[in-house]
């Protein structure tokens, strides 16, 4: 009995130790564990070189955005061409200073002929040669940069459907040159033939900031320069961006409307003086005409108009917006 006791548990011991050692690579468990280690160490590795390219990508996009944040700090003193660009104009320094000479110089006849004095003259002829040439210059550039943004967001959805429709990029912009309306076509038509000599495309796209200086144009710029260092889903980019570009028009719009009783309200407020010194001037001409034929008549009228400016002035920074 004593020796069968010992055979079962030397058997026992003997079945335990192949079990252990034995079965696994039998039954390829031992080859399972081992492809689910090579399995971990290739996510593993993946993982590290998916973080890599996410980091090298977000060093990438944080370079872009120093180089377009230091280039468009340089650009806070424009040069006058730039300015003349930018209002759609084809002149010249030369004639732009000849045409303010002009204006500010029929500004002084006209205010010497109305026997004013020669201290109104010389400031009307001041503000003739100096002030409108430049205010003309930012109201072009205002109006060019509404054309601009009306149609802009098309553009952007024309470049989106080219390039789901598996076309290049070059390919989408020269669409744009012959499709869309001016401004878009000149600014677009300007990205490819500067392209074209040679100037690398994120450069190209981000000089549009330059001629046409909108937040809509840097983000383009931005979008696109971002894109070809580091690579991406370009369809995806500038579907998101067309989108934010339709949203802030859709709240310019609203925003204008919210704020025209206001315009009104301030246009009748300014137009008020003026229009009841008229009818007292129809009712009774000899009571307020002492205001411009008298000495403190002129004085008290230059006084309330520089006053009406500066009310006028105060009401317009209450009225409008930044978008």
């Amino acid at each position: 009995m004593e020796t069968l006791a010992v055979f079962a548990l030397a058997s026992l011991a003997v079945g335990g130790v192949a079990y252990v050692f034995i079965y696994p690579i039998l039954s390829g468990e031992k080859k399972a564990e081992q492809r689910m280690a090579s399995v971990a160490k290739t996510e593993t590795a993946t993982v590290r070189t998916t973080r890599n390219s996410q980091k090298t990508r977000r060093d990438s996009v944080e370079t872009t955005l120093k180089e377009l944040e230091e280039r468009h700090k340089k650009q806070k003193r424009v040069p006058l061409s730039v300015k003349l660009s930018q209002a759609g104009l084809d002149w010249s320094k030369n004639r732009y200073f000849v045409t303010s000479g002009i204006i500010g110089l029929v500004l002084f006849l006209i205010v010497m002929l109305m026997d004013v004095g020669i201290l109104p003259a010389i400031a009307a002829g001041f503000a003739g040669a100096f002030g409108v040439p430049m205010w003309l210059l930012k109201f072009l550039k205002k109006r060019r940069e509404t054309k601009f943004l009306n149609t802009f967001p098309d553009a952007v959805d024309i470049i989106v459907r080219g390039v789901k429709a598996g076309l290049p990029l070059m390919d989408c912009l020269k669409m744009i040159t012959t499709e869309s309306p001016e401004p878009v076509k000149s600014q677009f038509r300007a990205i490819v033939e500067t392209q074209a000599i040679g100037m690398p495309l994120g450069e190209a796209v981000g000089k549009l900031y330059e001629s046409m200086p909108v937040p809509e144009a840097n983000f383009f710029g931005i979008v696109i320069s971002i894109q070809q260092k580091a690579g991406g889903n370009l369809a995806e980019a500038l579907g998101n961006l067309s989108r934010v570009l339709r949203d802030r028009k859709k709240m310019k719009g609203k925003i204008q409307a919210m704020s025209m009783e206001a315009k009104a309200s301030a246009a009748i407020i300014g137009a008020l003086p003026i229009c009841v010194m008229l009818l007292v001037y129809i009712t009774s001409p000899q009571y307020i005409s002492l205001l411009w034929t008298e000495p403190l008549g002129r004085l008290m009228l230059a006084g309330s108009a520089f006053w009406m400016f500066c009310g006028i002035m105060v009401m317009r920074k209450m009225i409008n917006f930044d978008f």
